[in-house]
């Protein structure tokens, strides 16, 4: 029996298609510890993701962490889950249907576009395996990280290249590695603002909240930090707002290290104390909404702020499946599709 993957011989001589393939972070197949342990053990096994010594960061994973947390994650995915099941897949897989809507006017059958989740199902290697099927010969990945950052868009690289190397006949692979200066991207960001403030008014403050980091891996070069200021800053630009109008945060840091700072709870608290009475808050760094932003920005910030004092708070809903945000991806995959 081969060690490679192979195509059956009668494709061998007939077009091939281009396979997009739209990667998030992923999601437990359901709201319960059970289904919180396994995604969590895949997800903080990942190196990248926990830059600990291996032997005694699997011990604190199974020996503590999985063994208190699951049931904890748990009560919040439940809060968020829909009749469609998790947020971020429902919303991941509106995404794909949009994008598969548009490719296919322009070219027809010759493109395939799916989704999946880097932890999770539908898995990266279940999904690449069936393209492989359908005949691919050219891959185009679009991991659905505004910002690089090792720990998501280099783990997405890591997922791919594990699977495909174990294929006979290897596509041509058009990686996408980051997308936060791109001008549909601000625009899509200052669109969805922009319609907020119409509606609701102008906030004393606009925060701009990005997913953290542990500090030690920006120290050690990763560029995240840098493109998120980027984003900020033409973000700004695009908004003319002031510097008093906005701050740039970072939310969601786990364990006792410093992670990239301003934190968002604590940059929240400070705000209503300082008198900034009236928040809006939007995560550029999140592509779809899940737990990050429908618990913890949602929910979980609004309470600190109110009871910090704050009086009037409102959370900016990810670009999710938004008409100018599928702009934003079909335009990103057109130059790799042939």
């Amino acid at each position: 029996m081969s060690r490679f993957l192979g195509l059956d011989k009668s494709i061998h001589d007939k077009r091939l298609k281009t396979g997009v393939l739209l990667v998030n972070l992923g999601t437990p197949d359901a709201p319960t510890p059970s289904a919180l342990r396994r995604y969590l053990k895949e997800f903080l096994s990942d190196p990248r993701v926990v830059e600990i010594p291996r032997l005694v960061w699997m011990i604190i994973l199974h020996g503590i962490i999985l063994r208190v947390r699951p049931a904890k994650s748990a009560k919040l995915y439940k809060s968020i889950w829909t009749k469609d099941g998790s947020p971020l897949l429902a919303i991941s897989k509106r995404q794909m249907g949009k994008v598969k809507q548009r490719l296919h006017q322009t070219y027809g059958e010759d493109v395939t576009v799916d989704a999946a989740m880097r932890y999770g199902n539908p898995s990266v290697s279940s999904v690449l395996k069936q393209m492989q099927q359908r005949g691919i010969n050219n891959l185009v990945v679009l991991p659905l990280y505004p910002q690089y950052a090792g720990p998501t868009t280099a783990s997405a690289f890591d997922a791919v290249v594990k699977e495909i190397q174990q294929w006979r006949w290897i596509p041509s692979v058009n990686f996408i590695g980051s997308y936060h200066d791109h001008p549909l991207y601000i625009k899509a960001l200052a669109n969805s603002i922009r319609e907020h403030f119409e509606q609701h008014g102008k906030p004393d403050k606009l925060v701009l909240s990005y997913h953290g980091m542990p500090k030690l891996f920006h120290d050690n070069g990763d560029p995240y930090y840098c493109f998120c200021a980027k984003t900020t800053r033409l973000l700004a630009e695009a908004l003319e707002l002031s510097e008093d109008d906005f701050v740039m945060t970072f939310q969601s840091r786990f364990g006792k290290a410093e992670w990239l700072k301003p934190y968002t709870d604590a940059t929240l608290a400070e705000l209503a104390q300082n008198g900034d009475k009236h928040v809006a808050i939007v995560s550029p760094a999140f592509s779809a909404d899940c737990l990050e932003t429908l618990e913890e920005l949602e929910s979980e910030n609004r309470e600190e702020f109110m009871e910090a004092g704050g009086e009037t708070y409102h959370y900016i809903p990810a670009l999710n499946d938004r008409d100018d945000h599928i702009d934003v991806l079909e335009d990103l995959v057109k130059p790799h599709i042939v």
